[in-house]
């Protein structure tokens, strides 16, 4: 870890004639609206008028009866670097002459009234020591990027008429070196071998699970106490801002999950900041998470919601991020949220939801989508919370993406059935569709399913090793047809046979090996279609892309339907055989005749299948089917998907 050597002792004291912090900037933050916090407080280098260089220091803390700083320059003494208030904002600062990049040090604040001592992590650190160490270090964040192609671009690649196909990535678990300690790989090893995996699937977006900086290692990230720092485990700020660029340049956007709904106890953290509940309610029926033991935020606070804006714009603008998905959002928007009768306090109107998270919520995504247009916010929210991808001027959230919690259940529970008992349970596919448009979705099948004694996707699949795979491929190729941008957990792509371990490697061993290849293969097959045919993915948020052949064919356990292009007459067909028996001379209805090209079949050989389906495609008949002026005769394969695809140069019937 890089340092600063020098640890003189004797180095001047604090001085107080240089300031970052502007009155305006006090104004701002204690109103709420100030969106550029971390250029103000934490540690930043700069130099004093007559030119002594060193670093300016400014933290929040309104109870401290003194706040000041150790660090490695003044060999970890507590009292001899003290900062002065800034008025009455809450804020002390000042500028140590000599302080260079790498510095430790902590923030030592001693409260007001009760005389509580404690060091701190500085809230706005950009860079900490490798957990379990806890010092911030002075840190400079210079990259030169080399990323212009894709942000000039990258409106377009999110959009939502565009195919966000996304990988869901753990970074410390994704690929370890096994001969050097099992240690995971750094931002920097990671970059072309992660972006070489991405390109090779053909996923358009890789989401991390949060990379902020966290003390306990088995929370995945969502613990955080380093809102402003991508952890150190794996490298430094600038090798973090490498991996981005890296993607960006090979075609690859990045997504983030952000957790501004709760942040551990640690005492180096935000908790009880400076011997008052400064972050969170201080109310635990408020302000403290059962479900999880962390703090929750209270986001009635200004100067609080000034640090989560500003946390959110900040990897958007220093990192180059395309997009938050904002963590259990659900917890935030219900007082009530995993708790008991009397263990909650109701809304002024004596309602169950948190009008000022809900404020918050929307707040921040307006906020966002002022400032950049081009990314996108996704919410993980597991209710019916209603609009929540919706505008917040027509009573909306203001989301752009929601997670399809619903879809990821049904389909699952669906899928875990023997075939022969899934026509009793139908209509976990075609409930989907009551409901599929009312937000703007994503259909995810996340990490959240494959832990905790859940088992891996492929080890939810019922049957033979034969059926479980037929069964994998069935489903991916029934998520890619319906409508909703798609995610993917990381060793889904293969079919990991295993659970989802944060402390070891995905089972890369089985990668190249058949049957697991084949899904891959059929994987990466899927998405390129899905990027390539505008049917597939123009209106994935909009009904007019969708119509139902026939949702109702429990009997047979098939589902068809038709995906429609926004700007063309591309039409496509999918058809769903979710029994092992194949269904030869299947009819379904059309609504034009020519010729019907099967574009994808998950039980073509080279995906592992047995090589059953429709020869290349099939000629529509002239014979009406359900309501529709043509029909195709099909052979549907066993465990299989179809997507057959109109020749649009082919007149419509009637024509």
């Amino acid at each position: 870890m890089p340092t600063n050597t020098t640890t003189d002792i004797r180095r001047p004291d604090v001085r107080h004639d240089v300031s970052l912090i502007t009155d305006d900037d006090v104004h701002l933050f204690n109103e709420g609206t100030h969106f550029d916090l971390q250029t103000k407080l934490g540690a930043h280098l700069c130099a004093a008028a007559d030119g002594a260089e060193g670093a300016c220091f400014a933290v929040w803390a309104p109870n401290a009866r003194s706040v000041a700083i150790s660090g490695e320059f003044n060999g970890w003494n507590q009292r001899s670097h003290a900062l002065r208030p800034r008025g009455s904002s809450g804020i002390w600062e000042g500028f140590i002459p000599g302080v260079g990049q790498g510095t430790l040090y902590k923030y030592h604040i001693v409260a007001r009234d009760s005389g509580y001592e404690v060091d701190k992590a500085d809230p706005f650190g950009v860079f900490h020591e490798v957990a379990p160490k806890t010092a911030s270090i002075v840190w400079d964040l210079d990259y030169g990027w080399s990323d212009e192609e894709w942000m000039s671009a990258r409106a377009s690649r999110n959009r939502l008429d565009a195919p966000l196909s996304i990988y869901e990535v753990h970074l410390g678990a994704w690929r370890r070196v096994a001969e050097d300690g099992n240690r995971s790989l750094s931002y920097r090893e990671l970059a072309p071998q992660l972006a070489e995996h991405v390109q090779q699937c053909g996923f358009t977006h890789v989401e991390f699970l949060p990379v902020m900086e966290h003390p306990f290692f088995g929370s995945w990230g969502y613990q955080t106490t380093g809102y402003f720092a991508p952890t150190s485990r794996y490298g430094t700020p600038q090798d973090f801002k490498y991996l981005v660029d890296y993607l960006h340049q090979h075609g690859i956007g990045v997504i983030l999950d952000w957790v501004p709904s709760h942040f551990p106890s640690d005492e180096h953290g935000l908790a009880y900041f400076d011997g008052t509940h400064l972050f969170e309610h201080a109310d635990p029926r408020q302000g403290f998470h059962p479900d999880w033991n962390s703090y929750i935020f209270n986001y009635g606070r200004n100067e609080v919601r000034s640090f989560l804006l500003s946390n959110a714009l900040f990897w958007l603008d220093e990192y180059h991020i395309d997009g938050l998905r904002v963590d259990a959002v659900a917890s935030m928007l219900y007082l009530d949220y995993s708790r008991k009768e009397g263990e909650w306090i109701p809304n002024k109107y004596g309602g169950r939801e948190n009008l000022e998270a809900i404020d918050f919520l929307r707040t921040f995504n307006t906020t966002i989508y002022q400032r950049r247009p081009d990314v996108q916010t996704i919410a993980e929210e597991s209710t019916a919370w209603p609009m929540v991808s919706r505008p917040t001027y027509v009573g909306g959230l203001g989301f752009g993406l929601k997670w399809d919690m619903g879809w990821m259940h049904d389909t699952l529970r669906y899928m875990s059935h023997e075939p022969i008992h899934r026509k009793f349970h139908h209509d976990r596919l075609s409930f989907r569709m009551i409901y599929a448009f009312n937000e703007n979705f994503t259909l995810p099948l996340s990490h959240d399913e494959v832990v905790h004694g859940k088992g891996s996707l492929l080890g939810k699949m019922p049957g033979d090793d034969w059926q479980k795979f037929a069964n994998l491929r069935l489903l991916y190729g029934y998520m890619y047809g319906m409508p909703g941008k798609k995610l993917l957990f990381m060793g889904g792509e293969f079919g990991q046979p295993g659970e989802w371990q944060h402390d070891g490697s995905l089972q890369w061993d089985l990668a190249k090996q058949l049957p697991h290849s084949a899904v891959q293969r059929w994987l990466s097959t899927l998405n390129r279609f899905y990027s390539g045919e505008k049917a597939l993915h123009e209106w994935d948020c909009d009904p007019a892309g969708f119509e139902w052949i026939d949702a109702n064919d429990s009997e047979e356990s098939v589902v068809s339907f038709l995906r429609k292009a926004k700007t063309s007459d591309d039409l496509i067909a999918v058809v769903c055989n979710f029994t092992p028996v194949p269904r030869p001379n299947y009819r379904i209805g059309v609504p034009r005749g020519g010729y019907w090209r099967e574009i994808l079949n998950s039980d073509a050989v080279e995906h592992g299948g047995s090589g059953q389906g429709n020869l290349g495609g099939v000629e529509a008949s002239p014979i009406g089917y359900h309501g529709r002026p043509c029909s195709l005769n099909l052979t549907l394969p066993p465990l299989g998907a179809v997507f057959l695809k109109s020749d649009a140069a082919q007149p419509k019937a009637g024509e």
